[in-house]
């Protein structure tokens, strides 16, 4: 499920450090020095590929990564830089920690904004210890946190982003998850508008996943691909309906108190209704660990950010002809719409979605 595995999205150089005020300072330094650590451990993939010090396990591992950054560029029509041709190992298990924040009672999450990347439903750290503290922080203030590992990194294309040894600890349909996702962001990103960026990503994602499995692909794994989307696209929908029932609460001119009880009793009753999905699908479905680890607020709005406008893009790639090239300049038409315009025609592409994934 991608919200396990978000984008965190950083365009941080030192001269933007200048552009901070004074109590920014002491984040942009942090980050400016994460981002070009980053940068500095990466290695050509080729030359490793060379090297007969390479380990074997790495060696069958990048030439598959190389082999969907070509597919990328190829059959998707996405980017063709040095993003992804190199290979980096921070050792350490995540990139970058975010930490999401919303109100007791508020399924709205604070925004932080950054120069060119715009504002963003999370604040990104490299560091887990000074994620920790920031969360720390804003609970003690009395919001709802989600604090987790991002295994991805992007500075949107400007910048030749590596392949991060975190990137390795999923199976090849991961691996080409997150390089499509990524690449996504540099063929589109619209500051300001997260839902917007991360929908389109998401999408491209799902459908660049589905090419390259019919290409490379057996039967047998195509069918466990699409189940495996199936089962996200029903658990997404397990927590809409959480958060209208939580929305419907927050309206309601309830005592703080009263509002703390209903909340908690939705929270269980989410519980108990995941319970009986996972029973009646079979199978556990891999979510009993993202359940029953910071269920609230704010790990609801995270969600939200990756997942509500994927069927309106989906549905925009099926009226474009299935044809990529075309697909994004209809959705950077979109994007140039003004605000309220363009959650219209993403409201409208999603009453008529019509799902291209089999």
């Amino acid at each position: 499920m991608s919200p396990k595995r978000p984008i965190g999205t950083f365009l941080l150089i030192t001269g933007l450090v200048i552009m901070a005020g004074c109590s920014r300072l002491g984040y942009y330094a942090h980050c400016t020095q994460g981002h070009l650590a980053l940068l500095a451990g990466r290695t050509p993939i080729a030359k490793l590929l060379s090297d007969p010090a390479t380990p074997e396990e790495l060696v069958t591992q990048l030439q598959e990564i190389s082999r969907i950054r070509d597919f990328a560029s190829t059959e998707l029509k996405l980017p063709v830089n040095g993003s992804y041709r190199s290979y980096s190992d921070l050792n350490r298990p995540f990139a970058t920690w975010n930490v999401v924040a919303a109100k007791e009672f508020d399924l709205q999450p604070l925004h932080w904004c950054f120069p060119v990347a715009g504002c963003l439903p999370y604040q990104g750290f490299f560091d887990r210890q000074r994620a920790e503290t920031f969360a720390a922080e804003l609970k003690k203030q009395g919001y709802d946190t989600y604090l987790y590992g991002v295994a991805a990194y992007s500075t949107l294309g400007w910048f030749d982003d590596p392949v991060l040894r975190t990137f390795l600890n999923g199976s090849p349909v991961d691996w080409a998850g997150i390089i499509f996702h990524e690449l996504a962001h540099q063929q589109l990103f619209l500051p300001n508008d997260p839902e917007f960026s991360e929908g389109f990503a998401t999408a491209v994602e799902q459908l660049g996943v589905n090419q390259w499995l019919d290409h490379n692909a057996s039967p047998g794994a195509i069918a466990a691909y699409h189940q495996r989307i199936q089962g996200e696209v029903d658990f997404i929908q397990l927590l809409v309906n959480l958060r209208q029932q939580l929305a419907d609460l927050y309206r309601q001119p309830l005592c703080p108190d009263c509002m703390r009880q209903g909340k908690a009793e939705l929270l269980a009753s989410f519980i108990a209704d995941y319970d009986q999905w996972k029973r009646e699908a079979g199978g556990d479905g891999g979510y009993d660990e993202w359940v029953s680890d910071q269920l609230n607020n704010a790990k609801l709005a995270s969600v939200n950010t990756y997942h509500q406008t994927v069927a309106s893009f989906l549905a925009l790639f099926v009226q474009q002809g299935n044809n990529f090239a075309q697909f994004y300049q209809a959705a950077r038409e979109i994007s140039k719409l003004p605000e309220n315009e363009r959650i219209a025609r993403l409201q409208f592409l999603e009453q008529t979605a019509h799902n291209p994934l089999p």
